[in-house]
This record gives C-alpha cells, structure tokens and sequence, in this order.
C-alpha cells in the first residue's frame, strides 16, 4: 500500500481506526493458533512520512510477535495464514523471502476493504540458539485524517 495514493485522504475516526487494527491483530493471532507468547502492545498513530506534519495525516501501526513456540509450529502457523486469510478476504500480495539479508520467509495481505496491511515475517532459530523463534506481525491502516472530537478549537 503505497503511503501517497491520488485519492484525497480519508478523515476518520482515530478510536474506530485503532479498533479495526488491534481487531486484524487479534484475528491474525487466532489464525496463528499457537500456544506462545505474545508481546503485549496496542495500535499506535505514525505520521505519515509522505505528507507535511501540519497536514496530520497518520495512520494506525500494531507490531507484535509471538514466541516462545518450536519453530515447525510457526511453520504451521504460516500456512494457516496463508490459507485462512484469502477466506476471510484479505488478498495476499506478497509471500516469499523478504529483502533482509536473512531473508526471512514474509506474507504480506490487505485486508477486504483495502484499509488494512497485514505483514507477518518468521523468524526460525537455530535449536542451539538463545532466542527463540517466532513471527513477527505488524498491522498497519492507510494513512487518515483524525476526525475532530466535537470540541470546539479556538485560535
């Protein structure tokens, strides 16, 4: 998803942006099915690198991971993705090794209404490692304008 598509951008509501995003998070985990361990964060607004600040169009970002599970289970996990999401909607526009020199096997999907960009990355340790494997998920929304909250701005 390109951050500087033609069309105007869109002014939303932040809290209901932020919904959306922590819920995609929430349904890719279920996707996931892996008994391990989450980091805990909630969605967060970025600005959007390619608009002036004083425009404050940002979007919504939610990166998380799970670990703590064998490696052959993330593998699983991916697949489940890979199958689960298409039926759900989200188009898949990516899936093989990302551009790190690790080359880290990737799925990239946007969700049905094009809002949403789902980016899953796992990270296999070798059995000897001191880190553990695991998949690292960032959700992310389009870039918006924050609705005003209905309080009357003075200036």
């Amino acid at each position: 998803m390109s951050e500087k598509d033609e069309k105007k951008i869109d002014v939303r509501d932040e809290r209901a942006v932020k919904q959306s995003v922590e819920r995609a998070s929430s349904d890719i985990l279920d996707i996931l099915a892996v008994k391990g361990k989450v980091t805990q964060s909630g969605a967060v607004a970025t600005p959007c690198t390619a608009y002036p600040e004083e425009d404050e169009v940002h979007r919504m970002r939610h990166p998380w991971s799970v670990y703590g599970v064998p490696g052959d289970d993330l593998e699983r996990a991916m697949d489940r993705v890979r199958s689960q999401l298409p039926a759900k909607g989200w188009k898949i526009v990516k899936d093989g090794p990302d551009k790190s020199r690790a080359k880290l096997p990737q799925i990239v999907a946007d969700s049905p209404d094009g809002h949403l960009s789902a980016d899953l990355r796992l990270w296999l340790e070798p059995a000897d490692s001191k880190r553990s494997s695991m998949i690292e998920v960032t959700v992310v929304s389009d870039c918006f304008r924050s609705k005003p909250d209905g309080t009357a701005q003075t200036g």
